[in-house]
């Protein structure tokens, strides 16, 4: 199954009831062991046959969710928060909402820091002028 894009919307598959770790490492392009720490924090809540971990609907979407808040650097406590959202009960409003509002302060933060990046690379492209400027002038003593 090929990676979904971060703003692709999560297809459910029809076809499928429940999915391996495996079957979501593959589509995803995660790690079991990332999987299991996804479960340990709280974050998705396989059901267990023995030793087997079995996925749902919910934990692929979830996971979707997660992947694609890492991508844009939310926090997990931020992530963690905005997919339990979900069962608030109010068809989805208040995720959306505060979803819309995290993902503009994330911006605001981004736009911040390119900002400051491109000051940065200017200045140091101007400095890195100044100094070949002078090994050139030295070369020529």
């Amino acid at each position: 199954m090929p990676w979904v894009p971060s703003y692709a919307p999560i297809e459910p598959l029809a076809d499928r009831d429940a999915f391996s770790i495996s079957d979501l490492s593959a589509e995803f392009g995660v790690t079991a062991r990332a999987l299991r720490f996804y479960e340990d924090e709280g974050l998705i809540a396989p059901e267990r046959r023995g030793t087997q971990r079995i996925y749902s609907h919910r934990d692929r979407a979830r996971l979707a969710w997660i992947l694609r808040g890492k991508r844009v650097g939310f926090s997990l406590t931020d992530i963690r928060e905005l997919i339990d959202l979900y069962d608030v009960g109010d068809g989805r409003r208040t995720q959306r909402q505060r979803t819309i509002d995290r993902c503009h302060n994330r911006i605001e933060t981004l736009t911040a820091q390119k900002r400051d990046i491109d000051a940065a690379i200017a200045e140091l492209t101007e400095f890195t002028a100044l100094l070949e400027a002078g090994a050139r002038a030295d070369r020529k003593d």
